[in-house]
């Protein structure tokens, strides 16, 4: 059973590979055509063929992951999403495996989910070429240090972030943000000294920049929490078809305007923003906490 367990997972991975290499040619072929054209209605349409290319990518790796991996994935809470409207996403972070639990629930259900992505990811063999064509914004950070240096580079962040997202004013498009900035582990929430039991402490200011890098266009917010009952599980185990259950709870709320700020600037505006974010934290601490010991959603 062992053997054939690692099979599954060897022979879904493949399937991935091969999926992503074929996806790969149309995609840069598209993105030399929106390069070369000079009309900026032609690109937009580039840009939604792009988009279909990818959706049609993930299908075919959640049909991978249907087949072989068959864990079963219940979820509850609010689903009326629609493909019309433009969404901020978070989520929990705990294992790679949640990109594909997002994928497997969201693709087709809410606008092509991009990610906000550092500036230096975009050198990533293949697929930094990929998240180029497909317009995922690259965020350019700069250090306090820095800033502290050159002052004339204050705001810079946001102004660039603004621009790449110009192009999401005119057609939906979900944004992913992790508010933990990076995998949950024991190790980690001991460092950081989490007040959250099941968390680690979340990072408003990357959730304030993308919002305010979309200039009010991102009017709702879906809250994912994310709990695999049998355990955390990898990338490969997952792909195993080890990981027989995942439970998810979703909720969408309002994106107000009191949201929007100058997070660096305004410390009235920089106070409130992290309350929102740390009682955001604290409810989803609770619900993994519910999820984890009655089995319910």
């Amino acid at each position: 059973m062992a053997l054939w367990s690692v099979l599954k997972g060897v022979v879904s991975f493949l399937l991935i590979v091969i999926n992503t290499l074929m996806c790969f040619v149309p995609v840069m072929l598209l993105a030399l055509c929106k390069c070369i054209m000079p009309f900026p209605s032609v690109r937009a349409i580039l840009n939604v063929v792009l988009d279909r290319v990818a959706t049609f990518w993930i299908g075919v790796n959640n049909l991978n992951q249907r087949c072989l991996g068959q864990s079963v994935i219940s979820v509850s809470g609010e689903k009326d999403f629609s493909i019309n409207e433009w969404y901020m996403i978070t989520a929990n972070h705990q294992s790679w495996v949640d990109i594909l639990i997002l994928q497997r629930l969201f693709n087709r259900r809410v606008p092509f989910i991009k990610f906000f992505l550092k500036r230096e990811l975009i050198w990533v063999p293949f697929i930094g070429l990929v998240w180029w064509a497909l317009e995922f914004p690259f965020m350019k950070r700069y250090s306090a240090a820095l800033l502290k240096k050159r002052p004339d580079l204050k705001g810079k962040d946001i102004e660039i972030t603004k621009k790449a997202c110009d192009k999401f004013q005119y057609f939906p498009v979900s944004i992913m943000n992790f508010l933990e900035g990076t995998r949950f582990t024991a190790q980690k929430q001991t460092q950081q000294s989490s007040v959250f039991k099941h968390l680690l402490m979340p990072k408003a200011g990357g959730l304030s920049f993308a919002l305010n890098a979309m200039d009010g266009k991102l009017h709702h917010l879906i809250d994912v929490t994310i709990v695999y009952p049998g355990g955390i599980p990898s990338f490969f185990d997952y792909l195993c078809g080890k990981t027989s259950e995942v439970n998810v709870h979703t909720r969408i709320l309002p994106i107000e305007n009191a949201l929007l700020g100058d997070y660096q600037n305004d410390a009235e505006y920089r106070a409130y923003f992290q309350q929102w974010v740390n009682e955001l934290w604290r409810q989803k601490d609770q619900q993994i906490e519910l999820l984890l010991h009655s089995g319910e959603i």
